[in-house]
């Protein structure tokens, strides 16, 4: 076992995991993320300039956040304090602001307050920063997995710059293993490891963009195989050490044994919407594919399946609606089979049903009608119903003028000519069938409508003739 307390700085950082002890040295060595600090960028001006403002980097794990606050504090020559909200409190927050006051005070130097995971801190604890941050005492740099405008309080992102990091691009990955592998002193340079055809592109897929897990998958599969070349005596006692470590080549098999799996990464608010929203979506394009594979990654993030069924409900009227009316059924029916059968068999009713919805013929006409509808409800008011479509069930109901002059569709074949509307909207149109069954129902009507017309001018000429 090693004891990182007995060993000095170099064992140390010789021991750390192998993404750690590749972290960049330097803005030169920062690798992604060029739309934030590339050259030209208001924040790259801003490090060189020695100007800074607070700022919350916000994206997924293994994309550079960290690293990044860490190489502006070095870049600036300012002072860095890391707090992590998971185990930090306001008393944390406010030692540090004293801190940087007192360091200021006596040599003038500005400090940096990291905060890792800022979303973690409630509201008491995130407006303890914003007499600090406004009167330059520190510059905030807030790191956060999450969407900011979900978990940050308005008043601290109205202080702040907001950076979204996206993930590392594959070729960006495969650029960061390839340093590794080549890196004598921090790196495996010295171990004499090799990839096999296919390992790095195979990195950086499972990777997923993050750098770290690629770099563990990496520095773990060396481990085991090196570990396997060679009896316990020969081993090296600490990480990072060279001695009696034969060249190995690791094969994708290697490294998949040391990944297991790719990491899922679905948090409940930016992933929670931004998925749900690319599944409803995928099913409007008629996408059963994409559909399938977000409602799968929901799943697989621990998203509630019968969140997932009840937006399937909705979509199944609001973009299918008439165009196949067994559409809604299906969708209910996959609903309930969710509360029946649970997860993990309900993932098949729930691939049923979007399956059926992304290739059933869609029609938006019964949305639009009703918000159209609506609008003319909001600005006119509601209007009252022409007085034959009043209720004349009750007594003196006929005297008032209800039910007067109403024509009983049954009567003349199933449609007749009267006015339903009321009289201020007579005329409006809302529903107007676009595709699918709808269109054969509003066919049907029309036929009606003709044979109708066509039977009240058989009886005009039938009056003229027996004249």
């Amino acid at each position: 076992m090693v004891d990182l307390f007995s060993m000095s700085d170099e064992q140390a950082a010789a021991a750390a995991p192998l993404a750690a002890r590749m972290r960049p040295r330097g803005l030169t060595e920062f690798v992604g993320q060029e739309h934030i600090v590339g050259p030209g960028t208001v924040l790259r001006a801003a490090i060189e300039g020695g100007e800074l403002f607070s700022m919350i980097f916000f994206g997924p794990p293994g994309c550079g956040k960290t690293t990044l606050a860490r190489l502006i504090a070095t870049e600036t020559g300012a002072r860095l304090v890391q707090l992590s909200a998971v185990n930090s409190g306001t008393a944390d927050v406010r030692a540090a602001i004293q801190g940087a006051r007192e360091a200021r005070a006596l040599s003038a130097a500005h400090t940096i307050l990291f905060i890792d995971e800022i979303h973690r801190f409630n509201k008491a604890q995130q407006d303890a920063l914003l007499p600090a941050i406004e009167d330059a005492v520190v510059t905030l740099i807030g790191a956060t997995t999450e969407n900011p405008y979900f978990e940050v309080n308005s008043a601290l992102i109205s202080r702040c710059q907001l950076y979204r990091f996206e993930p590392l691009p594959p070729q960006l990955v495969e650029q960061v293993v390839t340093a590794a592998l080549g890196d004598a002193e921090r790196g495996l340079g010295d171990k004499g490891v090799t990839l096999a055809d296919g390992g790095l592109p195979f990195l950086a897929e499972i990777s997923r963009g993050d750098a770290r897990v690629a770099l563990n998958a990496l520095e773990a599969a060396w481990r085991s195989r090196a570990a396997g070349a060679r009896p316990a005596a020969a081993r090296p006692a600490a990480r990072g050490s060279g001695a009696g470590t034969p060249p190995v080549t690791l094969s994708v098999d290697d490294l998949r044994d040391a990944a297991q799996k790719s990491p899922v990464s679905y948090d409940r608010e930016d992933s929670h919407y931004d998925t749900i929203s690319a599944f409803i979506k995928s099913m409007r394009g008629s996408d059963p594919d994409a559909a399938v594979y977000y409602m799968a990654s929901m799943l697989a993030g621990g998203e509630d399946p019968k969140f997932i069924a009840r937006r399937m409900i909705v979509f199944s009227s609001e973009d299918v609606g008439n165009a196949d009316p067994q559409a809604l059924q299906v969708a209910i029916a996959a609903s309930r089979a969710v509360e029946f059968v649970g997860l993990p068999e309900c993932r098949i009713n729930l691939s049923q049903a979007a399956t059926y919805l992304a290739l059933a013929p869609k029609s938006n006409a019964a949305y639009k009608a009703v918000d159209a509808a609506l609008d003319d409800v909001k600005r006119e008011g509601n209007q009252p119903p022409p007085p034959h479509l009043r209720d004349a069930s009750y007594r003196g109901a006929k005297k008032l003028g209800h039910g007067v002059g109403y024509q009983y569709p049954h009567g003349y074949g199933g449609w007749v000519e009267q006015q339903y509307l009321p009289e201020k909207l007579s005329g409006r149109r809302y529903y107007v069938p676009i595709r699918g069954v709808e269109r054969e129902m509003a066919a049907r009507l029309e036929e009606d409508k003709r044979r109708a017309a066509a039977g009240e001018a058989d009886q005009v000429d039938q009056v003229k003739t027996d004249g």
